[in-house]
């Protein structure tokens, strides 16, 4: 097939596209270039670099091509699909989005999600803007007939980024770092909460299921990986890679957001900190023998080895060190009081 995706070299989108690579498919990655070189010698992935954002620059640099299906990795406000729909329209049989699962009903009535689940985060803006991307291209289905495809990721991980609940903006790093170094770790509650993460691969292998499937055309789909585990078990498996004793400090998620301008509001209380299950019947009836069978224990041990192998993926934060200690040693000290 011919495929073009806008981004493409991701947390979420690598892994597809090197699996599009293997398998043959003419790919075109459309993007700023910076990480195109994970595609030396592949002959039928073909680079289209230009600002998507300037729209005219990309129209030239599209000319006459069509696609069999377009996929936009990196739209976050409904102003960047209008833009898609006028460059895209007409010019592919299938136009794929990544929404967010992060978009379902906060706080969730059921802790089982489907994608019948309603749209609503008012704690989230990301969340609140993603529902906007998808109203608009289901009206542009509904009253055109503009084939969409929508895509519900989740908690996500690739070999670069550690599956985290709280850290600071420069990702994982030091967190990990704490932990490497004896230190107590935020986690966010008591813990026990559920949550799902989900190995970039896995998470390939949904999606090309969909890709050029004529019934994903008009749909919703969420993928994740069918394994739900308590936070305190996926911070456990990332203490048993690094061989060092887990120190957990549990805070709660309101207090963490409101001493912190890591926008915990969003990221903890409109998603991570809830309870939620993943249903993936709707994706598996459309998608004959899929199966999501990277375990946690496996996908973190090979992010654990490979960030430690590489040093651009260990960038320290001390903002964030400082702001763990002074929020341990603020909590520690109103206990005393008591």
């Amino acid at each position: 097939m011919k495929i073009l995706f806008i981004g493409g070299t991701g947390t979420i989108s690598t892994a597809i596209s090197k699996e599009l690579a293997a398998r043959g498919d003419e790919l075109y990655l459309l993007n700023r270039g910076s990480r195109n070189d994970l595609f030396e010698g592949c002959d039928n992935v073909k680079f289209i670099t230009v600002d998507v954002n300037d729209e005219e620059a990309t129209k030239a640099a599209l000319g006459d091509l069509k696609f069999d299906s377009v996929c936009d990795f990196i739209g976050f406000v409904p102003e960047q699909l209008e833009r898609d729909y006028r460059l895209f329209a007409g010019r592919t049989k299938q136009f794929m989005y990544i929404s967010s699962a992060s978009a379902y009903h906060k706080l969730p009535a059921d802790y089982i999600i489907t994608e019948a689940t309603t749209l609503a985060n008012p704690y989230w803006e990301y969340s609140r803007n993603k529902i906007a991307c998808e109203e608009f291209l289901i009206s542009k289905y509904r009253e055109e007939k503009f084939p969409i495809t929508i895509v519900r990721p989740s908690h996500t991980y690739c070999e670069r980024s550690v599956p985290l609940g709280v850290h600071g903006s420069k990702g994982s790093w030091q967190v990990i770092k704490r932990m490497m170094e004896g230190k107590q770790v935020i986690i966010h509650g008591d813990g026990t909460s559920l949550w799902t993460i989900t190995d970039s691969r896995d998470f390939a292998k949904g999606f090309i299921g969909l890709i050029g499937n004529p019934k994903a055309i008009g749909e919703a789909f969420q993928i994740t990986c069918d394994v739900a585990l308590p936070w305190n078990q996926i911070y456990k498996i990332i203490a048993d890679v690094l061989d060092v004793e887990l120190k957990p400090y549990y805070v709660s998620s309101d207090f963490l957001a409101s001493v912190s301008d890591f926008d915990f509001v969003g990221s903890l209380i409109g998603d991570k900190a809830n309870s939620v299950v993943f249903d993936n019947s709707k994706l598996k009836s459309v998608v004959p023998g899929l199966s999501m069978n990277i375990r946690p224990e496996e996908g973190i041990r090979r992010t654990i080895e490979y960030c430690l192998a590489h040093p651009e993926c260990q960038e320290e934060d001390p903002e964030f060190d400082a702001w763990c200690d002074k929020v341990i040693d603020v909590l520690e000290n109103a206990k005393k009081a008591f």
